[in-house]
C-alpha cells in the first residue's frame, strides 16, 4: 500500500515484482492515480508466493473501509515509515 503521507491517501495494487513497482510509484511512473494524489511512500505490503492469491486479496481489500485499511497499516507500521529501504536490503 502506498500513501501520500500519514492517514492521506492511498493506493493499493499487486505486483510480481514490488522493488521496481515502488520505485516507479516513487518516481512519478506508478500511474496516473498514484502520481496525481503523491502516493509514494511504501507504508505496508503482504508477500504471497501465488500471484493469484495476492490478486484475490487486494480486490477483497479493495472493497474494505478506509478505517479498516488505516488500522492495518498502524497495526504493522505505527510510525508510516516509507518501508522501500526494507525490501531493497
Amino acid at each position: 500500500m502506498m500513501a501520500s503521507g500519514r492517514s492521506a491517501t492511498l493506493y493499493l495494487g499487486v505486483t510480481n515484482d514490488l522493488v521496481r513497482r515502488v520505485w516507479q510509484h516513487r518516481n512519478g511512473f506508478g500511474g496516473e492515480f498514484s502520481s496525481r494524489y503523491g502516493c509514494r511512500h511504501l507504508v505496508w505490503f503482504e508477500a504471497y508466493d501465488d500471484l493469484q492469491e495476492a490478486r484475490q486479496r487486494e480486490l477483497r481489500m479493495k472493497k474494505w473501509k478506509r478505517e479498516w485499511k488505516l488500522r492495518l497499516i498502524e497495526d504493522g507500521n505505527p510510525g508510516w515509515r516509507d518501508l522501500f529501504d526494507d525490501i531493497v536490503a
